[in-house]
């Protein structure tokens, strides 16, 4: 297992304008991201931690990952011809959730969870470097608790039970409802593939923001019907 708590962070405002896909120019937007990255780049320290585990057992809609059970079907599919994976969490620290603005100023708190949104995904690509660099692997995948029916988000507790205590670890804990705090923070399963997956390949719901991939009906049924 490996901790990473000093990830460097790129917080320019174009990456963060670009994340809200902000379609011109609004200088009070703007403002207000610039604002924001001075309060945040000095105290940001996304952090993140993994470990190397293998596939003990895969059977039906289980895979056994170090002795824990995961159920999902999807994902026993997917690790059908993988015998190392890579769970992780990831986070932007609680430093900066800590941040907040006025509940009634409703563009400033937008432009903090994209500030923050932005933080999160520098721990994400850095540990995705890492992995990639030094376990040799090509192409790469992952998986993470609620993004897909088929495994849900009450699966978190198995994941977490992989590093022990998370939060002494990283900083994150579960709620009673399984949800991460710090918010931004993302768990799941890195594993090698040989053609790239994601998620929302599988997910019809329209307009989300933070879909990274069009819906394909035609793998969603591959997977269905798949034994």
């Amino acid at each position: 297992m490996e901790v990473f708590d000093n990830i460097p962070v790129s917080l320019e405002p174009d990456k963060v304008l670009k994340f809200m896909r902000v379609r011109s120019n609004s200088p009070q937007v703007e403002g207000l991201v610039q604002e924001l990255i001075e309060v945040v780049r000095p105290i940001a320290k996304p952090k993140a931690v993994y470990k190397v585990s293998y596939v003990d057992a895969k059977d039906g809609d289980t895979v056994t990952i170090d002795g824990i059970r995961f159920t999902s079907r999807v994902l026993r599919i997917n690790l059908d011809h993988v015998e190392r994976v890579f769970p992780y969490v990831t986070t932007c620290g609680t430093e900066v959730e800590e941040i907040s603005v006025p509940s009634d100023d409703f563009m400033k708190s937008f432009c903090l969870d994209a500030v923050k949104t932005v933080v999160l995904r520098s721990a994400i690509a850095y540990l995705s470097d890492h992995l990639k660099k030094y376990y040799a692997l090509g192409e790469m995948s992952h998986m993470n608790p609620g993004s897909l029916e088929s495994w849900p988000v009450s699966q978190q507790r198995e994941l977490f039970s992989l590093f022990g205590n998370v939060e002494e670890l990283i900083g994150v804990r579960l709620t009673e409802g399984c949800m991460m705090i710090p918010m931004k923070s993302v768990s799941g399963i890195h594993f090698p593939a040989e053609v790239s997956f994601e998620s929302c390949q599988l997910c019809p719901r329209e307009k989300c923001f933070g879909r990274k991939a069009p819906y394909d009906p035609e793998l969603a049924k591959k997977y269905r019907e798949e034994i």
